[in-house]
């Protein structure tokens, strides 16, 4: 017995095939974020997508192809967000630097599936089950850890500080702490643990920039 809904069937019809990947995509975000991937049925996106399985089917191979086609997409959307910030405004790399934290913790708000991160999710349940995904993640994260390598170098330059201390490594270290940050609030229940961790982390490299364990800047309130 087929388990379309009659309505969803004439709403989708009248969806345009490109909207109807758009609209697949923005809902696998919110349902993802919320219940996993795996908690995440085909025929629960669909129904909340609006749209029919065949739609599904037309744009997407397979669960697996939806799963990396969200991390791209997700990457999309979060770096227009990133790129117009107002992180990016001070003269000082190191206050951009520190401006990006700032900005990292404004964004705590809401419920918990409101601010972490689909390919952290994502990936913690896919990493051994498929490579597609892992590496997709991957890209998503390390591509937005690279955004942040150029302030770090200039504000390490600035202070002539090198070994052990690299961008590369420091820039990844930002997002490291941001997921640990997010594992640790879903197991809390609430935002404590990664505003915890943002400010830990702000100390840290106020400690390494500026030799104080005092960050120069507090964080801006949401």
């Amino acid at each position: 017995m087929s388990t379309q809904d009659p309505a969803n069937k004439t709403v989708s019809a009248r969806i345009p095939r490109g909207e109807a990947r758009t609209r697949l995509l923005d809902t696998a975000l919110k349902l993802i974020r919320q219940h996993g991937f795996a908690g995440t049925s085909v025929d629960a996106l669909c129904k909340e997508a609006g749209v029919t399985k065949g739609a599904f089917f037309h744009h997407f191979d397979s669960k697996e192809a939806l799963g990396v086609a969200a991390a791209n997409y997700w990457s999309e959307t979060t770096s227009a967000l990133f790129a117009e910030a107002p992180y990016h405004l001070p003269e000082d790399p190191l206050e951009r630097v520190y401006a990006y934290l700032d900005f990292r913790a404004a964004l705590v708000e809401g419920d918990i599936p409101e601010f972490t991160c689909l390919v952290g999710t994502m990936v913690q349940e896919t990493y051994d089950l498929s490579t597609p995904i892992r590496e997709a993640c991957h890209a998503s994260i390390a591509g937005h850890a690279a955004t942040l390598e150029a302030d770090i170098q200039a504000a390490l330059d600035a202070r002539g500080l090198g070994a052990p201390y690299n961008a590369s490594s420091l820039a990844l270290l930002t997002q490291t702490v941001l997921q640990g940050g997010f594992i640790t609030s879903k197991a809390q229940g609430g935002p404590e643990p990664v505003l915890d961790a943002i400010a830990h982390l702000k100390r840290y490299f106020t400690f390494i920039f500026e030799g104080s364990a005092t960050p120069a800047t507090t964080r801006v309130a949401a």
